[in-house]
This record gives structure tokens, C-alpha cells and sequence, in this order.
């Protein structure tokens, strides 16, 4: 346990405090177990850095933060050592990479029962089962999902100007006098293009020049390690999923055709359609349907993009569609705390009541005329009236 802490410690030195995403603030830390979702590489582990530091600088031996991806759990269980812990006086335990450890579910779920002086935090990827987990922890788990940075994140980070997160009730009534606010503070303009390309991920600011590559190797892990381990997807069908993958890039965004591609790669339709349904999960790419209820993992998408916009830059190699990075960029800033599907007319219906239509500054609203709560959401202006609002003001949701 030595060892572990030290390791801990080393890494508690050297995370800053200067930016925190803005979950920190949306969990209840005063529950006793809570779980974070996410996909790789969105910054998981420095909020949980971040908020020990913030939190119990002055308590630090009764706190433990350790990565079930470690070496030293080859040859100790997660149990003993939290019964070392507890004999120590440990009060707050947090566990990273817990999909790496085989049978984190039950092993956390007894700790929980048998230690109620222990608060635990624990995080995973986005492939993440706690509801189905061989222990179910639903009951006993607060869960939270986190996605990558948005916009208004990615200028505090690059500014240290930390504007206010914005409703998007507030963004479709008051967006005039919001824009006016922000443009006091910065130009948006300047940095909305190099957000869409490498802006998403939290390790841009590490080295820039690195970034295409890290963000290569992340969505290889996610295909080659998550994927296999979280979903039994066998390893020699891997590169199915990569051929679907490349398919999609190609195309979106697009309604697929089961039966073409079905044929394409050499899957059957209901194995098609569960690959589809475990990109989704792993945040790879987002899919909408005209059906308000929702989409089960052998119901095809009617629509379907890319996660973010920086995974069109590092996986596609034809010039960028304009178009289709304002649909990706609009769909993954809503999708974090709305409902999306696809309305009869426009391009997204947000909640079951606001029409969207996605465009550049000349827009008009002829697609959506005479429809109750419809918008058009324009790049390149930015200022908007009446029911055209900035494309970018909608990166300030979170």
C-alpha cells in the first residue's frame, strides 16, 4: 500500500487546480458511492486529482486514489487493500480504470456493505455496465457521465477567462444579450475553428503538435482493449469494426444501409447492428432517430455522425464538409444534457420541442417556416436575431 500512495502522491503534486471542468460541481460528493463514466481520454482521472487537492489537501492520509490498471493488483485483490486502508484511518477512497480490474463490481459492492465509514469514488469507461453488472450497483452507486470539453471550456482553457455556462432555454430567449456579454470577454471566432479540430479532448494542451497521433491511439485502445474486454467482442473480429468504422467516416452523416454493408464486411444483420449500437456507447460516433422512445442496440439509426468534430480531422482524409461539422459540433454540445432526435422538418429536435436547423450566416428559415419553437442555429455570425442564434454560443450549455 506504500507504494501506491507514493505513486498518488507524485501525481497529486503535479495536477493543477488553475482549470476544473465543470462536473466538478454537478456531483453529489457527499454521497458514499459514486460512479464516472466517460470515454478515454476526456480527463477522468485529473478531476479526480483535482478535486482531492480541492477538497482534502488537509486530510491526505486518509485519502487514497489508485488505478486498478496497475501492476500491483496482478498479486493483491482491491479488498485487502481497503481493509489496510480502513485499519489506517482511511476515509476516502478513489478508484480509476475500474473496467480493468476483473471483478470490480462485486469487489466494490462488499466493500460498500462492509466498510459504511468509506466514501468511494470510482471511474470508468463509457462501456462501463454498472446497472448490469454481474453485482448490481445501481441501488447503491450515484452515476455520472462526462464528455469531452466544450467550447466554453476549451477558451478557459486557452484564455483563463471562465464564462458562465448558459441554459439552453436562456440561449433560444436571451441570445442576443449573451452574445453581447461573451463578445465583451473574447472573440469567439478565434478559437471556434481550432476547437473543432483539436479542442475535445483535455490533452491538447499537453502538446499540440502530438495531438492526431494520441488521438489515433485512443480510439485504437478503444476498438483493440475496451471493446474486447467490455463487450467480449473477440479479438480476430476487431478489424469488422474498423472496416464499419472507416464505412461510416466516409459517409456521415448518413442513413445506413444494413443490408450493403452487412454484405460489405461479412457480418450478419443482427451482428451489424450490435457493433453500430457499441460504437455509440463508446463514443464514437452519435445516432438519431425520428422515434422519440429511443434506440435498442438491434434497431438500426436513422441518422448518424461522428462523436465530435476533432474525430473528422483524424480519421477522415478528404477536405472537411463544412455542413456536416456544424451538425457534429451542434449534436455532441446538446446530447451531453438533452434529449436529440430528428424532427419531420429540420435538422435536430431537441427535448421533443425545439426545431433546429443548422446553416451558414445567409440561412434562412425556409425549412422550418410556420413551426412552433423552431431555430436556426448559423456559423459565422456573431450576433444573431430574433430566432437565428450563433452556432457557437451553443458550446456554452456546459
Amino acid at each position: 500500500m506504500e507504494k501506491l500512495f507514493e505513486k498518488y502522491i507524485q501525481k497529486l503534486q503535479t495536477v493543477s487546480t488553475e482549470f476544473t471542468r465543470s462536473i466538478i460541481h454537478e456531483i453529489n460528493w457527499k454521497a458514499r458511492l459514486i460512479g464516472i463514466k466517460g470515454a478515454r481520454g476526456i480527463g477522468k482521472t485529473t478531476l479526480l486529482l483535482q478535486y482531492i487537492k480541492l477538497n482534502h489537501s488537509n486530510e491526505l492520509e486518509k485519502t487514497l486514489c489508485i488505478s486498478l490498471d496497475s501492476i500491483w493488483f496482478s498479486n493483491n485483490s482491491l479488498v485487502e487493500l481497503v481493509d489496510e486502508f480502513i485499519k489506517k484511518g482511511g476515509k476516502y477512497l478513489f478508484i480509476d480504470e475500474v473496467h480493468k480490474y476483473p471483478n470490480w463490481s462485486q469487489e466494490i459492492k462488499n466493500i460498500y456493505d462492509d466498510y459504511p465509514q468509506l466514501k468511494i469514488v470510482f471511474t470508468g469507461s463509457s462501456l462501463l455496465e454498472i446497472l448490469n453488472a454481474r453485482a448490481d450497483l445501481s441501488r447503491r452507486a450515484v452515476t455520472y457521465s462526462m464528455q469531452g470539453l466544450s467550447f466554453r471550456e476549451f477558451i478557459a482553457i486557452e484564455t483563463g477567462i471562465h464564462l458562465p455556462i448558459l441554459k439552453l432555454e436562456d440561449i433560444l430567449k436571451n441570445h442576443l444579450t449573451h452574445s453581447q456579454n461573451i463578445l465583451k470577454e473574447i472573440k469567439p471566432f478565434i478559437y471556434f475553428e481550432t476547437y473543432l479540430q483539436m479542442g475535445y479532448y483535455p490533452f491538447f494542451k499537453e502538446e499540440k503538435e502530438l495531438y492526431n497521433q494520441r488521438l489515433n491511439e485512443v480510439v485504437n485502445m478503444i476498438l483493440e482493449i475496451e471493446l474486447p474486454l467490455l463487450r467480449n467482442l473477440e479479438i480476430a473480429y476487431v478489424h469488422r469494426i474498423k472496416q464499419l468504422l472507416v464505412i461510416l467516416i466516409e459517409s456521415v452523416p448518413f442513413t445506413p444501409n444494413i443490408t450493403k454493408i452487412s454484405s460489405k464486411i461479412g457480418l450478419n444483420r443482427a451482428t451489424l447492428l450490435a457493433y453500430l449500437h457499441f460504437l455509440e456507447e463508446a463514443e464514437l460516433t452519435i445516432h438519431l432517430n425520428i422515434e422519440t422512445g429511443g434506440l435498442s442496440k438491434l434497431q438500426k439509426p436513422t441518422k448518424l455522425y461522428l462523436n465530435n468534430t476533432n474525430l473528422m480531422f483524424i480519421l477522415k482524409n478528404e477536405k472537411m464538409n463544412t455542413g456536416t461539422l456544424r451538425e457534429i459540433f451542434f449534436a455532441n454540445q446538446l446530447k451531453y444534457k438533452h434529449k436529440i432526435s430528428l424532427p419531420s422538418k429540420g435538422d435536430f429536435l431537441i427535448d421533443n420541442t425545439y426545431t433546429i436547423e443548422i446553416g451558414g450566416k445567409e440561412k434562412s428559415f425556409k425549412q422550418i417556416e410556420n413551426i412552433e419553437n423552431s431555430f436556426v442555429a448559423a456559423e459565422d455570425i456573431e450576433i444573431g436575431l430574433g430566432n437565428k442564434i450563433p452556432l457557437w454560443l451553443f458550446g456554452f450549455l456546459y
